[in-house]
């Protein structure tokens, strides 16, 4: 199985919502109806920070997906990017599929002169952290959130 990863465009949202389901399924948030649409509206809208990637395979299947963000960075003076969603459906795991994500994102960042790639992960996703260890640095900082 080969695996393609493009940018998402503003036919794909269908195969996109499927793939979005999952990831909030897999992080136990309840994704509403207002919530995807959100989400899509910033991912689709040229003004907005927020675009995606997805993956598909061989037989036209979204498999996988990424939202990414430009972030300036104050230390250094620079932009960044910051990877805010990483999801491969079940079946696609462990078949390169998040690699090729990653890789998509990273060469996004080099073409747009971006100094970082960054992105959080949960801290019991080990399977991911294999793979984030893999292909990045793990950093010592600590996340904090304050909800309102």
């Amino acid at each position: 199985m080969s695996i393609k990863v493009r940018a998402l465009g503003d036919k794909d949202f269908f195969s996109w919502l499927g793939l979005f389901e999952g990831y909030s399924e897999f992080y136990k948030n309840e994704l509403t109806d207002q919530k995807a649409l959100q989400v899509w509206a910033w991912i689709i809208d040229k003004n907005e920070s927020l675009t995606g990637a997805v993956a598909v395979d061989d037989d036209g299947r979204f498999v996988g997906l990424a939202h990414y963000r430009e972030v300036p960075n104050t230390l250094s003076a620079t932009h960044g990017l910051f990877l805010d969603d990483l999801f491969v459906t079940p079946e696609s795991r462990s078949t390169g599929t998040g690699r090729a994500l990653i890789e998509f994102a990273k060469e996004y960042a080099a073409q747009h002169r971006l100094t970082t790639v960054q992105w959080l992960t949960a801290a019991d996703n080990e399977p991911a952290q294999r793979l984030y260890d893999d292909v990045a640095t793990r950093t010592d900082w600590v996340t904090y959130e304050i909800e309102l």
